[in-house]
């Protein structure tokens, strides 16, 4: 074979054999530049209304859409640090919480930032004096300190500072928390008395303060006489660690003696008694009407003024008179009664009280007040009562 076809040949063998990517590298810079610029436009493959492409105008030319960022809501401001603290070593703080539990016999150090800072303590310490309580006043700030605790210590403890060491409950910052001292001998904070004797009154909350040393002991209520646990539903009666039982809708049924009972890892403790006594207290002081048996009544004769009291049943109201009859020195002479009645289809109860003037003279004459008085205060009424000398003649028709 001539040799110059045989050179041809295998050139042509050769290009048929050469790998693609040899082919792409062999594009010109011009080509491979537009294929560059094509794949890097950020509309490319996108339809023309999605985000990040270019959405045509009226006249033909492509608008770029731009994405608006959310503003984020401003977040709050944190509460401001409270003023009270704790010492738990030597130069070195932390803010108290809510409440706080140490164990019975160990020492309290409180400090309260300010100036002209008062503290607040339980009732059982503000009698220990300069005891086991000691408090101390510097210039930015003031130091209680507490040794040998006990369960009995147990309570609130607040600090105020003012501008002035004249201001007393204006305070312009505050700290305070609730400390347990726990004891495991002593699950309720001991109190003086063996029996208290609590009034349950009508439409008044009232508190059972069987307050406990340690805030993970579970509390019940319970009657002495017949035994048995009183229901604690949160809404008639509820339960707050840090105070003991509320009342909130005292009824007749609950009178008697009541107790509470903790238990705390099998031990278990009652509480002082309290004797419930109820009485049925009225929502607001009475609304009296008076009313004379004349309104003017001859020299000698006899009269009498009348004042009368709606309420509730077994509420009890007093009654006092002040008549012109006082100042002749003349005795009083008066008449109560207390019925149930039923008006407008609700039974109440009817107090009156009946004042009786006999043979009227002319200082009988004058205004008489009644003063109704219940345990939400008194209430007044009055009227006027006119004595003549001789009955009005009429004048004959002719």
């Amino acid at each position: 074979m001539d040799p110059r076809t045989l050179c041809f040949l295998s050139c042509c063998l050769l290009l048929c054999v050469i790998p693609a990517d040899f082919q792409e590298r062999g594009r010109t810079p011009k080509a491979q530049k537009e294929k560059d610029t094509k794949a890097a436009s950020p509309g490319a493959g996108k339809p023309s209304g999605a985000p990040g492409g270019r959405r045509p105008t009226s006249d033909g030319r492509q608008k770029s859409l731009q994405m608006k960022t959310p503003v984020e809501p401003a977040a709050p401001s944190p509460p401001a640090p409270s003023i009270l603290t704790q010492v738990v070593g030597r130069g070195r703080f932390q803010q108290v919480g809510d409440s706080l539990s140490l164990r019975a016999g160990e020492s309290l150090e409180l400090r309260c930032w300010g100036k002209a800072v008062h503290w607040r303590v339980p009732a059982y310490l503000e009698e220990e004096g300069e005891g086991r309580l000691r408090i101390r006043h510097f210039r930015q700030h003031s130091r209680l300190q507490l040794v040998n605790s006990t369960g009995a210590d147990t309570g609130e403890y607040s600090c105020w500072a003012c501008q002035d060491a004249a201001c007393l409950n204006d305070q312009d910052r505050q700290g305070k928390t609730f400390i347990f001292f726990t004891d495991p001998e002593e699950l309720f904070v001991p109190t003086e008395n063996y029996y208290e004797m609590v009034q349950l009154r009508s439409h008044q909350p009232v508190l059972l303060p069987c307050q406990v040393t340690n805030p993970l002991a579970q509390v019940t209520l319970h009657r002495e006489f017949p035994p048995e646990e009183v229901p604690v539903d949160g809404t008639d009666i509820s339960f707050d660690v840090k105070k003991g039982f509320t009342i909130h809708r005292p009824r007749a049924s609950l009178a008697g003696s009541l107790f509470c009972l903790a238990s705390l890892g099998g031990i278990r403790q009652i509480s002082t008694k309290y004797m419930l006594i109820y009485i049925n207290y009225p929502s607001s002081p009475p609304k009296p009407t008076i009313q004379a048996s004349a309104a003017s009544v001859l020299l000698g004769e006899n009269f009498s003024v009348t004042c009368t009291v709606l309420s509730k049943p077994e509420i009890a109201v007093d009654f006092h008179w002040e008549y012109p009859g006082q100042k002749l020195g003349r005795p009083r002479y008066v008449s109560e009664r207390a019925d149930v009645v039923r008006r407008e289809g609700q039974v109440q109860q009817e107090a009156e009280s009946t004042l009786y003037v006999e043979e009227a003279r002319a200082g009988d004459a004058g205004v008489y007040t009644c003063r109704a008085t219940n345990l939400q205060g008194t209430g007044t009424a009055t009227t006027r009562v006119h004595v003549t000398r001789s009955p009005r003649v009429s004048p004959v028709p002719s």
